[in-house]
């Protein structure tokens, strides 16, 4: 895709301008990218429309949270991201993206559900889905929540086993995962996040313990 250097610089920017931290800038942006290639190859042999959709598909996953509510008017951050692909993509791709990203959000979906994108319908789940593979790390959760709070440690952590327990945790139960290469993923990153909040909770335990 020849558009990546430019792709991954306008992420940095991005990033720079509106503040965005590094649990939706840069390396989260590469960790959904690197996500919808396995997915996107665990389905291009059945799908092979995916082929003609790749530069979709991958700048989708890479600018997918540069227009993040969190951090931006999603307005202006959709303008920006116009301004960026207009000349580089084609204008039916670069709608599709538009459409992608502005649909794939847990809140998007657990309101509306899932967008009727026609032709482009198996691209979006592949977006979807990479980042939802992501939210699996609850240290990506507490970062965030470290910048949002200013520092504290112990609410951020606090806030990240909430996030945990009521939304990634039950990806599986709300069927949010259609693909079976995201099922399986998923299921191997659920076990492995509860592992993790497992050996926080001793860690902080261990803290507690310390007198000065």
């Amino acid at each position: 895709m020849k558009i990546l250097p430019a792709l991954i610089r306008f992420i940095q920017l991005t990033s720079k301008k509106y503040n965005i931290d590094e649990s939706h800038g840069l390396s989260h942006s590469m960790n959904v990218i690197h996500y919808s290639n396995e997915i996107y190859k665990s389905l291009v042999t059945v799908h092979s429309k995916l082929k003609e959709q790749e530069s979709v598909i991958f700048t989708a996953a890479g600018i997918h949270d540069m227009c993040d509510i969190k951090y931006m008017s999603p307005i202006d951050g959709i303008s920006e991201i116009q301004s960026f692909l207009t000349y580089k993509l084609k204008p039916i791709e670069i709608s599709a993206i538009k459409d992608i990203i502005t649909t794939m959000s847990y809140s998007k979906v657990k309101t509306d559900g899932f967008p009727e994108l026609g032709e482009y319908q198996m691209a979006y789940h592949i977006v979807r889905e990479a980042d939802l593979l992501t939210a699996y790390d609850i240290d990506r959760s507490i970062i965030y929540h470290l910048n949002k709070s200013g520092g504290d440690f112990l609410d951020s952590y606090k806030n990240a086993r909430e996030l945990f327990d009521h939304r990634v945790l039950q990806h599986h139960r709300d069927n949010l995962f259609v693909t079976e290469y995201s099922k399986k993923k998923g299921a191997e990153l659920h076990e492995k996040a509860l592992e993790r909040i497992k050996s926080w909770d001793f860690i902080i335990q261990s803290y507690e313990k310390i007198s000065i």
